[in-house]
């Protein structure tokens, strides 16, 4: 019941993601607010990297980012960047939809070299911030980056200034 749950969130905001995903210009990837930022590619290729992160977190109680291997894939181009994302997003619905309810109350913690660097938390926890409300989070940034270069932006929830009514 929970899995159910989690897939229908997962499936229909899988979809809002490829949208912002698509609407980003390749004119924009170089842009980012500060010198602390991310370019925009920078930040849409970490997006599309957080749906790689279901393997350890549904299927590990350890998730050691000291051994994982990031791969960001050539960003020069914003197709290049969706194309990692469906690539990654299709492996996350493989593993949820083949996870098993019975480990989701089960301890699960992020160590970096042996330092833990996010706490033993229940993996319904770690489900929700971690995988699914962090994505909300980047992608929220995402909107304000292509914004604020005077691209449009695709309605998530709803219709935006974009779109005519």
């Amino acid at each position: 019941m929970i899995k159910k749950a989690l897939l229908g969130e997962f499936l229909h905001e899988a979809e809002n993601t490829r949208k912002i995903l698509k609407a980003i210009p390749n004119n924009a990837l170089d842009w980012k607010p500060s010198e602390k930022n991310w370019t925009t590619a920078q930040l849409a290729s970490h997006i599309a990297e957080v749906y790689n992160w279901y393997e350890g977190t549904f299927n590990q109680d350890v998730f050691d980012m000291g051994s994982y291997q990031y791969d960001k894939g050539d960003v020069s181009k914003a197709e290049n960047i969706v194309a990692k994302f469906e690539e990654n997003v299709a492996k996350a619905q493989n593993v949820l939809e083949n996870s098993d309810e019975n480990n989701y109350f089960n301890e699960w913690k992020m160590e970096m070299n042996g330092n833990v660097i996010f706490p033993p938390t229940q993996k319904i926890q770690v489900i929700r911030g971690f995988l699914f409300n962090h994505l909300y989070h980047h992608r929220g940034e995402l909107v304000v980056y292509l914004r604020s270069n005077g691209n449009k932006v695709p309605g998530l929830y709803g219709p935006t200034a974009d779109d005519k009514f």
